[in-house]
């Protein structure tokens, strides 16, 4: 069975959006240490400085996700790239500890409106296809990532300055946000969740306040554990096993392609097997490869830990956005801020917590705690599972 073809173009354009969203804050990252030298700053400032973008961001998704369910994906969407495309190219242009501080805020608000959005409109787009596709959406995140990272390095190699690469940036964000508009969906144009569909989310039915809270948490322990990977890999490997610089780089490697190579395979695998074993064995099999990574005195044995790490994380998150975006058709923006913005806070928690308790810890030690979350999320992956329909017993013989 094939979508027809305004689903398809639907799905192209938010394909658009995931990767613009990824390449946008991947060029942040990659410019950094340029914006940090600008600007004169110490790094406990900058870490100051990235939980005002932090916060902003969290600010961003609870405010877009009702204005998603009121305003519609075809004017929130766009507007939220337009706004993301010109916050990327203020801290380009910073001078100051303050001028910083206001751009990152502005960022932030920008880059959780457009996380909110366009994962809100993915579950739309999900809704008009016989499979589910949700996980895709979130590896072409990644790819973003990957292409700001290789592009950055290249302007970054050439002098390019920052003000001009990130200008760049924000520009083609605009414009791709723009041109993209027209494809995009609303919900009245795709089935509602209850109507039969192979790609339907199995969510149980419990009362939509107290699942998506569920839900929350379950996003919250899942990207604290990312966090904790995307922070705390490599510099496990150099501490903990000696290694150098660049083979500890090798640790975040293999995690990072591990999840984007899971996130492409992994909507396949939700439609035979669905959401629930989806969260329930990833979550096992995550906590199995960070023990592993963890406990390994060898590096070859750690590096598969930490790719396995990646793999059992990469599917879960998505499931868990594509149920809350189905508890309420009518909500489901709000719906989505709140386990999208748990979620966040636990990406941003998870490296913090960790660093505190290093003071009493080893490192490797402390990777218990990303462990038992993960056992915690196995064991709680059942709110994706639907309750069975009472059979009617016949009565009499």
């Amino acid at each position: 069975m094939t979508a027809p073809p305004r689903p398809r173009a639907a799905r192209f354009a938010t394909f658009m959006f995931f990767g613009l969203n990824g390449f946008a804050m991947g060029m942040w990252v990659v410019h950094i240490p340029n914006v940090e030298r600008a600007t004169g700053i110490s790094h406990s400032t900058l870490g100051a400085l990235l939980l005002v973008l932090g916060g902003a961001a969290f600010v961003g998704m609870q405010v877009a996700g009702p204005l998603v369910d009121r305003l519609g994906h075809r004017r929130l969407v766009p507007a939220a790239g337009v706004l993301l495309g010109l916050a990327v190219c203020g801290p380009g242009f910073a001078n100051s500890w303050w001028a910083l501080g206001l751009a990152l805020a502005f960022f932030g608000l920008g880059n959780g409106a457009i996380d909110v959005g366009m994962n809100a409109h993915a579950v739309v787009v999900e809704r008009a296809y016989p499979r589910p596709i949700m996980a895709a959406f979130h590896a072409m995140w990644s790819i973003g990532g990957a292409i700001a990272a290789v592009i950055g390095a290249a302007t970054l190699g050439a002098g390019v300055p920052t003000g001009v690469t990130l200008t760049g940036t924000g520009l083609l964000c605009v414009l791709l946000s723009l041109l993209s508009a027209r494809f995009l969906m609303e919900p009245s144009a795709a089935p509602a969740p209850d109507e039969p569909s192979t790609s339907e989310p199995a969510v149980s039915r419990r009362p939509p306040g107290r699942t998506v809270w569920l839900l929350g948490l379950l996003a919250l322990a899942l990207m604290l554990s990312e966090g904790v990977a995307n922070d705390w890999a490599a510099l496990h490997m150099e501490k903990v096993l000696g290694t150098s610089a660049s083979t500890a780089a090798l640790a975040y490697g293999a995690f990072a392609v591990a999840m984007t190579t899971g996130r492409f395979l992994t909507d396949r695998v939700a439609a035979w097997a669905g959401p629930a074993a989806i969260v329930r064995y990833g979550a096992i099999l995550a906590a199995v490869g960070l023990t592993t990574a963890a406990a390994a005195p060898w590096v070859p044995v750690s590096l598969v830990g930490w790719a396995l790490f990646g793999l059992g994380l990469s599917g879960g998150v998505p499931q868990l956005f594509t149920a809350a975006g189905n508890l309420d058709t009518r909500a489901s923006g709000a719906l989505m801020a709140r386990v999208v913005g748990l979620g966040y806070v636990g990406l941003l928690a998870g490296p913090a917590l960790i660093g505190g308790l290093t003071r009493w810890m080893p490192l490797n030690v402390t990777f218990a705690v990303p462990v038992v979350l993960c056992v915690l999320a196995a064991v709680f992956a059942r709110v994706l599972s639907p309750k069975p329909e009472p059979v009617e017993q016949p009565v009499g013989c």
